[in-house]
């Protein structure tokens, strides 16, 4: 006996479908505000390039290997508060100048938001830890 076999095949999708536009009466999602990650690897790659310093460089200095460091600068890698410290050393930094250079670039960045007519993230009153620079 024999089994019919379609000629058809399932097609199972490995990633979601893209999103279709929006309805021309809905509005436009909101900016979505940069991640910290992102902004603290910005500022640590415009300090080390404002030093004329390459990656292998600070990444010795500061004790962390070059490709987690590329990584970090590229906002790719979430690093601790110690890699943090130790990348922000290797380039004069103390802890604290490189989140309060990281503060003033969110500040700059939703000032602009702002300024374009985007309305800024709504305001959540925090429940429980604050971070503080």
């Amino acid at each position: 006996m024999s089994n019919p076999v379609s000629d058809e095949a399932e097609v199972i999708r490995l990633r979601p479908a893209p999103a279709r536009p929006a309805a021309p009466d809905t509005e436009p999602p909101a900016p979505r505000e940069p991640l910290w990650r992102d902004l603290v690897g910005e500022v640590l790659r415009r300090e080390r390039q404002a030093q004329e310093r390459t990656l292998k460089d600070v990444a010795d200095a500061a004790r962390i290997s070059l490709p987690y460091l590329s990584e970090i600068e590229r906002g790719r890698k979430e690093a601790s508060s110690e890699v943090l410290a130790a990348a922000a050393h290797a380039l004069g930094l103390g802890l604290g100048d490189l989140l309060s250079l990281t503060h003033g670039e969110l500040a700059r960045r939703t000032a602009a938001a702002q300024r374009r007519g985007r309305p800024a993230a709504p305001h959540r009153p925090h429940r429980g830890l604050c971070l503080a620079a």
